[in-house]
């Protein structure tokens, strides 16, 4: 008896349409299938279409102009800005002259008696041997002239994010009115904000100085708004109990129980400080930064590196000063007055500064206010003999493995040639599906339409083909960056030692400003393209391979333990335990990635790397604000693109998608 066997319905259709992605993607190609047949219809055209191009380069310039011409007597500039504008002057002069004043020991006495009493022997000897080493370098007054800037900048950036931050802590509707204007914020290009100061203020200190203040701002203000937030509920109950007013509770409970996020806030806002104001060397800030600004210009990397070596010392010093003292912060918070190991005490303060104040008048009574001369070692004639020694022996020809400049070329020829040849030849619409695609899949449908809405406005602004240039850049740097990062992570996840080994050098590299990342590019590559490209994936690679390392080390150990029972390999546990469970941080690495990709791909400007990066040096150089501004405000857009791109969100409604 024949028996008839039916055989087992096919699920996989419909279990794939039960996945959100899948019906996302499969929405997105319904609308795709009815608006693009009418897009290209009407706007038949591989690039984008000059029909949907605004040319805001005739507005601007009567902008421009109208501002230029009416900046020395328009009330608004006389009584508003000009004020402004005298007042930082006034201050960065004072701090300036008290510098001067001190003399280099002082100066070095007052840095390592901070740095005994906040963190110990140890960092005091590492601070006054910095100051020294900016002396020995020939280079005492610029970095006096940046920390003047500096001191100014982030005096006025603290104060703008503590208000920020604590209207935000305080009030659940500016917090959500803030929030996207944070995240923006911090996801722009330094250059960005270099253009609209320079419209308003011209180019000189204080646009350099307010600049630095509107990028510095906002790790201040979201910080500050953290600590508020995550005070201990208990204790703001107990002082409410004792009928303290809104003022007592904030002065004597939420303050202090912020005060390790503030101090963070701190340190981070000075890292960011340094870094514009080596930056805005390029709109007339004097210092260290006009020093590597003017040397790269001239394609002098002896002096470029004479100029990188202190910013880089002070960059670390900072950081680690301002590092311990939010740890010193967080254990007096644990542990009382009597926990700490230096003992914060006025007395000892009181003797610190005693001691600072007696070395700086010794300075000044016996005549040696200035660095001596004698004293100064000249790094700038080796290190381009050595530089020169490189181009004629490794920048090209060497048997087999080639020079640098042949990898340079290759790299160009093969990877970014393409890459940009493929973005450009793609159809408009099909560039904007294909960001809303990823938006969407990652986000919502407010991230998708944000994204879209960018990427529009780049074409809207007529800068299409140079947007796709940087956007080629950006991209292969990012795989680069993505595939050493996360291999460098993995290993240091899975070594401890190697992790401990690994640990000061991400510590330094992550504290470099990134003018200094394009010093040594520029002597191994010399200048284009792929320089800048080089110089992105150094410095974002620290911070990818960090956050890789931490998500792996914070998977869960049960989950581990569970694989190696079931007799799981290493490579095993690696594809199907960590990476999933790690998932989140994995995204966070690929956003930070690309955001500080995008940073130093558009500062690539200055050593060849064209596109918008380039646009913005020459509006910013020959005076066309219209240039750059235009180029200004798409890389805005492309930042934004790219972060909502790459940043998941959650859904906000239930049934949302």
């Amino acid at each position: 008896m024949a028996t008839l066997t039916a055989s087992a319905p096919r699920t996989l259709p419909g279990g794939l349409l039960k996945h959100r992605a899948v019906q996302k993607l499969l929405l997105l190609a319904l609308a795709a299938a009815v608006l693009v047949p009418l897009a290209d219809a009407r706007w038949a055209s591989g690039s984008w279409p000059a029909a949907l191009t605004v040319d805001l380069s005739k507005p601007l310039t009567h902008v421009s102009d109208w501002i230029i011409d009416n900046r020395d007597s328009h009330p608004l500039f006389l009584y508003g800005f000009g004020y402004v504008s005298n007042a930082v002057v006034v201050s960065v002069r004072a701090v300036y002259l008290v510098l001067l004043a001190a003399g280099w020991a002082g100066v070095t006495a007052v840095g390592a008696l901070v740095a005994w009493r906040v963190a110990g022997v140890r960092l005091a000897l590492g601070t006054a041997a910095a100051f020294l080493a900016c002396g020995l370098l020939g280079m005492w007054v610029p970095t006096m002239q940046t920390l003047a800037l500096m001191v100014v900048a982030v005096l006025a950036s603290v104060f703008v994010g503590v208000l920020l931050g604590l209207g935000a802590g305080l009030s659940d509707r500016l917090d959500r009115a803030l929030r996207p204007v944070l995240d923006t914020m911090q996801v722009l290009p330094a250059f960005a904000y270099l253009l609209p100061v320079v419209l308003v203020f011209g180019i000189g200190v204080p646009a350099a100085v307010l600049a630095t203040v509107v990028y510095a701002a906002p790790p201040m203000a979201r910080l500050t708004s953290l600590g508020l937030r995550g005070a201990d509920k208990e204790v703001l109950e107990a002082v409410d109990s004792l009928g303290a007013t809104g003022r007592q509770r904030l002065l004597t409970a939420r303050l202090p129980l912020a005060r390790k996020e503030l101090l963070l806030g701190l340190n981070q806002t000075i890292m960011m400080a340094l870094s514009m104001a080596v930056i805005a060397s390029v709109i007339g800030a004097a210092g260290l930064g006009d020093r590597v600004y003017q040397a790269l210009a001239s394609v002098d990397v002896g002096a470029a590196l004479a100029a990188g070596i202190p910013i880089v010392l002070l960059a670390v010093v900072l950081d680690r000063v301002t590092c311990a003292a939010g740890e010193n912060a967080g254990e007096e918070g644990e542990e009382g007055e009597e926990g700490e190991e230096y003992g914060n005490t006025r007395r000892g303060w009181l003797y610190a500064a005693v001691a600072a104040v007696a070395v700086a008048l010794a300075g000044r009574l016996a005549g040696r206010l200035d660095w001596p001369g004698s004293w100064t070692l000249n790094i700038a004639d080796p290190v381009n003999r050595a530089v020169d020694w490189m181009t004629a022996h490794l920048y090209s020809g060497v048997p087999v493995v080639g020079g640098t400049a042949d990898w340079a070329g290759h790299f160009t020829t093969w990877v970014l040639d393409p890459v940009r040849g493929g973005l450009q030849w793609l159809p408009w619409w099909s560039v904007l599906l294909v960001v809303a695609a990823l938006a969407w899949l990652i986000g919502t449908w407010r991230t998708a339409l944000t994204a879209v809405l960018a990427m529009a406005a780049i074409g809207v602004l007529g800068v299409w083909k140079p947007s796709l240039d940087t956007l080629s850049q950006v991209l292969a740097a990012v795989a680069v960056t993505l595939v050493l990062g996360f291999a460098t992570g993995i290993t240091a996840a899975r070594s401890d030692r190697f992790e401990r080994l690994l640990r000061p050098v991400l510590d330094v590299f992550q504290t470099m400003p990134q003018f200094v990342y394009l010093i040594p590019v520029v002597a191994l590559f010399g200048v284009g393209r792929a320089p800048a490209v080089a110089a992105a994936v150094v410095y974002a690679l620290p911070a990818v391979v960090r956050i890789t390392t931490q998500g792996l080390r914070q998977v869960d150990p049960a989950a581990l333990e569970s694989a190696r029972s079931l007799g799981a390999t290493p490579a095993q546990q690696l594809r199907q335990v960590q990476l999933p469970l790690a998932r989140r941080a994995l995204l966070l690495a690929v956003n930070q990635g690309v955001v500080l990709v995008l940073a130093v791909v558009v500062i690539g400007g200055l050593v060849g790397g064209g596109a918008l990066g380039y646009d913005v040096v020459f509006g910013l150089a020959q005076g066309d604000l219209a240039t750059g501004l235009v180029a200004g405000a798409a890389i805005v857009c492309l930042g934004l693109m790219l972060d909502r791109v790459t940043q998941p969100t959650e859904r906000r409604t239930k049934d949302g998608m």
